[in-house]
């Protein structure tokens, strides 16, 4: 199995931030674009953010201008900085490779509420 380990949910406030973290191994970042995943209870698994190899990103339009995918390659480690987190944000957050092609680790539970 690809060690995913995803970390850094919690609860937060409308209008908070969190950063989560996505470690992984040498070898599947480097030879992988990446991306962050989420989901909200009763619905489906859904793409938040994704980067490629050469660095483009996009995201999802519920989460542009609020989120920023990114990686340090030297860690082995994938990023997602949320800010202007909404309630509609509550889910639990997963990592993957960029086509989601891996078995899905345990994900990190994000809430939004007051």
């Amino acid at each position: 199995q690809v060690p995913l380990v995803e970390s850094g949910g919690g609860l937060v406030q409308p209008g908070g931030s969190l950063r989560l973290s996505c470690a992984t191994s040498g070898l599947i970042f480097s030879i992988n674009g990446m991306g962050w995943y989420r989901q909200a209870p009763g619905k489906q698994r859904e793409l938040v953010a994704r980067m490629a190899r050469d660095g483009i990103t996009n995201y999802a339009d519920s989460v542009k201008g609020r989120f920023t995918i990114s990686r340090d390659n030297d860690k082995n480690t994938l990023f997602l900085q949320m800010n202007s987190l909404k309630p509609e944000d509550t889910a639990v957050y997963y990592c993957n490779n960029y086509f989601a092609q891996y078995n899905w680790g345990k994900g990190t539970l994000v809430t939004v509420s007051p």
